[in-house]
């Protein structure tokens, strides 16, 4: 499965009939999946399948979608009223003694209010039902455009991420193998100060300091550290490479890489481990904040 990330914008519209319809889409980043839907009167129907659809084509993401329908044309019927008609007629019979006797013509009739009314007419119901098979079809359409445009940002993204990476394994490597990480320059560091600390305090119990300074040799090693950035740039670079709904697992990996680099920052007593540390701070804070438009 491709990445994918949480933005992006799809519009789909066609025609059925007298009908025309349009789908609109817009995604936008979310902690979790969010829909916000917006239908014309009389296709409130549609809500659940619509809310199934979009649910499965994506995780993550302030999803808002809306339709809109209109018809191209207006078809106006004319409806008689027989019970007004029925009135007048039976009027007409009342005043047969006062009135001309002669037959009503249609334009007259047409005259007398409530007789016949004009409305719009109605689709039958197979013309409503093929509307709304193409509306449907026109969702998905829309669907597919919008994962389409989420996946190509979501390419672009990962090529981003995959350079922070290796940029962070190259920081590792640079804080691995630093000369005052070696065996030997460390002995040599705690020799100095220990021979520092004798010449002044002769009275200072020589095992009980040497063991002191190799305690604090011990908490200032970085090796733990070091092998737990690698063991997060494999995770990292893993789901990167195989894709799908990676945001939140890269976004806790995120976290841990933070972690990882402000211990090394605490323990480090070299300068150019420090340096290297806060470089590799700094690129993780760009790692995840480009994690954040992830699915």
């Amino acid at each position: 499965m491709a990445l994918q990330s949480m933005t992006g914008f799809a519009r789909r519209e066609g025609t059925s009939g007298r009908w025309r319809w349009a789908w609109e889409l817009r995604s936008v980043n979310g902690k979790g999946f969010d829909l916000r839907l917006r239908l014309p009167p009389g296709l409130e129907r549609m809500e659940a399948e619509v809310r199934r659809l979009a649910g499965e084509s994506f995780s993550r993401g302030n999803l808002q979608a809306s339709l809109s329908v209109t018809a191209d044309e207006n078809r106006f019927e004319a409806v008689l009223n027989r019970q007004a008609l029925a009135a007048v007629l039976a009027m007409r019979e009342q005043l047969v003694d006062v009135i001309d006797p002669a037959p009503l013509k249609l334009d007259t009739l047409l005259l007398v209010r409530g007789i016949v009314e004009f409305r719009e007419g109605e689709d039958g119901e197979e013309a409503l039902a093929a509307r709304d098979a193409d509306i449907a079809a026109g969702l998905m359409g829309a669907l597919a455009d919008l994962r389409a445009m989420r996946e190509q940002e979501g390419a672009a993204l990962s090529r981003i991420l995959l350079d922070h990476v290796a940029t962070i394994e190259g920081l590792t490597r640079t804080i691995e193998t630093d000369p005052s990480r070696s065996p030997q320059e460390i002995a040599s560091r705690l020799a100095a100060q220990v021979a520092l600390l004798m010449d002044g305090m002769a009275a200072l119990d020589r095992d009980r300091l040497h063991a002191e300074a190799a305690l604090l040799a011990t908490k200032a090693d970085l090796r733990e550290e070091i092998d737990r950035l690698k063991a997060h740039i494999a995770a990292a670079r893993d789901l990167l490479v195989k894709g799908g709904p990676a945001g939140r697992r890269l976004d806790f990996l995120a976290q841990e890489f933070n972690r990882e680099s402000n211990t090394i920052c605490s323990k480090s007593n070299a300068s150019a481990v420090t340096a290297a540390g806060i470089e590799l701070k700094v690129v993780i804070d760009q790692f995840r904040e480009q994690v954040q438009n992830l699915e």
